[in-house]
């Protein structure tokens, strides 16, 4: 069972890998046809700034909810890679706990806005404001399970998550 799950996990990461190609697929065409728009045809295109800001927000807040490792976060842990493992645990513990809690918090009022944004449209494509920035609800409940699972892992005794970049093995 514990296998199949693992299986379905991988999976489900290579197709969130699969939906960030395509959306720096996206960027990318778009950054090429507003250059050859506005210095060849001298006629710069409105809308693919507003795709390339859009493509870029969705990226960023996909990618960090589900592909970016542990060890792949930027963190400041020259304290924690030098302390016990059971010290480990207890700052994951901790800081696990007040993430999940923070986002949790955090999460009904963003929920409001984002849903409140659909009164807004975009300049030139036209796309509910609530479209392009309901990324941002997925990626916060990604990180409240994210977290959450980390708790639950580092209180059942589990190693902590390695963040010294000479000690990773994928």
């Amino acid at each position: 069972m514990s296998s199949r799950i693992a299986k379905l996990g991988r999976w489900l990461r290579r197709r969130a890998a699969n939906v960030m190609v395509a959306l720096i697929s996206i960027m990318f065409a778009s950054f090429i046809l507003q250059i050859f728009s506005r210095y060849v045809l001298n006629n710069p295109l409105g809308w693919t700034e507003e795709v390339i800001v859009t493509t870029w927000l969705w990226t960023v807040l996909w990618g960090a909810a589900f592909i970016l490792n542990e060890a792949d976060e930027i963190r400041f842990d020259i304290i924690y890679s030098n302390i016990s493992e059971g010290a480990q645990r207890v700052f994951t513990v901790i800081t696990g706990a007040t993430a999940a809690i923070l986002y949790g918090i955090s999460l009904p009022a963003s929920y409001k806005y984002v849903s409140f944004m659909k009164v807004e449209r975009s300049a030139y494509l036209h796309v509910p404001i609530n479209v392009l920035y309901s990324v941002y609800i997925v990626f916060a409940v990604a990180c409240i399970i994210r977290y959450a699972w980390l708790v639950f892992h580092a209180i059942r005794g589990g190693k902590p998550p390695v963040t010294d970049p000479a000690n990773i093995r994928d």
